[in-house]
This record gives C-alpha cells, sequence and structure tokens, in this order.
C-alpha cells in the first residue's frame, strides 16, 4: 500500500495482480489497482483530472492524463472519501505507478495538486 498527503488530501493506494487476465507469454501483466481519496479539510473538494506516469519492466515510460476518474469528477465533502479501482497492463512483472490527482476546493475555487507517491507493481515472487 502506498499513502501521500498534500492540501489535507490523504490518498492511498492498494495494488493487486490480476494472474486470469494475464498472460506471461504475450508479456502482458494485469494489476489493479484501488484508489482511496480522503478530504480532511474542511472545504468540499471536486477531483477534476488524473496524471499517471508508468515505468515498464522494460524501462519504457507511459503517461496518461485525462478528466477525472473511472468517468467520473467526484465532489468529496469534508471528512469523506472516494474510492475506486482501477487497472494498468505493463510488458513485464514489475513497474512502478506515480502521478497526480487535480482538484478543486470549490468554495473557492482553488485548485491544487495532490501527488500520488510512487507505488510498485509486482506479481507474487518478484525481488527486485
Amino acid at each position: 500500500m502506498s499513502r501521500a498527503c498534500a492540501d489535507q488530501v490523504e490518498v492511498q493506494v492498494v495494488p493487486d495482480f490480476c494472474s486470469e487476465e494475464s498472460d506471461v507469454d504475450e508479456s502482458r501483466f494485469v494489476f489493479k489497482y484501488t484508489i482511496n481519496v480522503h478530504n480532511h479539510s474542511g472545504q468540499n473538494m471536486q477531483l477534476l483530472a488524473r496524471h499517471w506516469k508508468i515505468t515498464q519492466s522494460s524501462g519504457e515510460v507511459h503517461e496518461v492524463r485525462g478528466k477525472g476518474v473511472v468517468g467520473q469528477q467526484p465532489m468529496i465533502a469534508p471528512g469523506q472519501a472516494f474510492s475506486y479501482t482501477s487497472r494498468a497492463i505493463i510488458d513485464g512483472p514489475v513497474g512502478v505507478m506515480e502521478g497526480s490527482f487535480t482538484c478543486v476546493d470549490t468554495a473557492t475555487q482553488r485548485p491544487f495538486e495532490v501527488a500520488v507517491s510512487a507505488f510498485r507493481l509486482a506479481a507474487p515472487n518478484q525481488v527486485h
């Protein structure tokens, strides 16, 4: 699990290898990851966009940018959290993801970034 806090917003990440969807012979390794965004501030916030940097086993880096997460731009009230699960497909048994969420304080319309610390994607029994 990875955890990061910024601007009174906490992000927790739990990655999991999906063996049933992966194919070693095709260099296709599928991981799901569950993200929990918790608003510890006293203001409503909205998650507007995401940016992921995915480092493959081969060293190749892919960047993903887009509006919201899983088709939503959720509002998160003070003391509340929003959770979602998504997937990443990489070319080997080990990779790394990191990124950020662009959010806005809905009272002031002040945008801010919440960094998501690097987290490891690893199939079972991987030591590096």
